[in-house]
């Protein structure tokens, strides 16, 4: 560690930030809060410089990569770390944003910090798009939950053997009919819903096509090798490239394991060792995307063997 290095712990909100520095002597200090403001931070790095000499931190959020960028244009080495595994000490429950500072300023002197990795233009370009889809998703899902429950409560079933939202079944869903109007809206309203989420997804994974083809060489060369692998399609790739970035910065595979949380929970001691289910304390959303390709790997399994 070099003596004359001072690490800066940033705690970000919407309109400004708290600023604590750890001092080369071992002092940990606050410096108040400046604006959120490009401005704010060039002052900041000119007073605390020079730029070489400083290392900064502030946790991952909804402000996204755009601090982090303007420091490293600035000439400061920066991280992003994660919020999940800054140190809590047992017992204390004062949260405030200068003390949230100070304690990252000096989590991030003593090497207690774990950084995220920041994505280039590309690849966050591509995760907005993957994660769009997987919103329209879990809103298309909601969507037809309702108009479910709804039918469900009227005692309206579908023929056996009908699978829900085929076209078959759709088709089964438009001829029906009610007797008082205000069910009828509730109903035109619910139907409404789920035609118009099939269009969302449908369109969402037509711009993620395009954007395959228009991504670096090597992204889509990753994407086309990963859909060589049994129930990994186009969107499943994408989201797997688009999450995990390049594979190169995974040493070994146990660390790619880990970063997707696919990896069993353990409770072990002295010679009893167990195992549960996985921790899914990484990416929530590429151990989901995990977990969908393996059920379709599993039910292309049995489809096989049926027939």
């Amino acid at each position: 560690m070099r003596k004359d290095i001072r690490y800066v712990g940033l705690d970000v909100d919407s309109e400004k930030m708290a600023v604590a520095v750890a001092e080369p002597t071992g002092e940990v200090r606050s410096l108040g809060s400046i604006p959120y403001r490009e401005e704010s931070v060039r002052r900041l790095v000119k007073r605390l410089g020079p730029a070489s000499r400083l290392r900064a931190c502030y946790e991952a959020g909804p402000h996204g990569y755009g601090l982090y960028w303007q420091l490293a244009k600035l000439g400061v080495h920066c991280d992003v770390v994660a919020p999940t595994l800054v140190p809590v000490k047992s017992g204390d429950r004062v949260k405030t944003n200068r003390r949230d500072a100070e304690k990252l300023a000096r989590c991030y002197r003593a090497g207690d910090l774990t950084a995220v990795w920041v994505p280039d233009a590309a690849h966050e370009a591509l995760r907005d798009l993957v994660r769009a889809r997987e919103a329209a998703k879990k809103d298309q899902l909601r969507a037809r939950h309702r108009l479910g429950k709804f039918l469900l409560r009227r005692g309206l079933r579908a023929a056996a053997g009908m699978r829900s939202w085929t076209a078959k079944h759709l088709l089964w869903v438009k001829t029906l009919r009610f007797e008082h109007v205000a069910q009828e809206i509730t109903f035109l309203d619910y139907l409404h819903q789920v035609e118009h989420a099939v269009e969302r997804v449908a369109r969402l994974e037509r711009a993620i096509d395009q954007a395959i083809e228009s991504a670096p060489a090597e992204m889509r060369a990753l994407i086309a090798g990963l859909q060589a692998l049994r129930g990994i399609k186009s969107v499943s790739a994408a989201t797997i490239v688009a999450e995990v970035g390049p594979l190169s910065r995974f040493s070994r595979p146990k660390q790619l394991m880990g970063y997707s949380g696919m990896v069993s929970s353990e409770d072990s001691t002295g010679d009893s060792v167990r195992r549960g289910a996985i921790t899914k304390t990484g990416n929530a959303h590429l151990w989901a995307v995990g977990v969908q390709v393996e059920k379709e790997q599993l039910s292309g399994s049995q489809r096989r063997r049926a027939a």
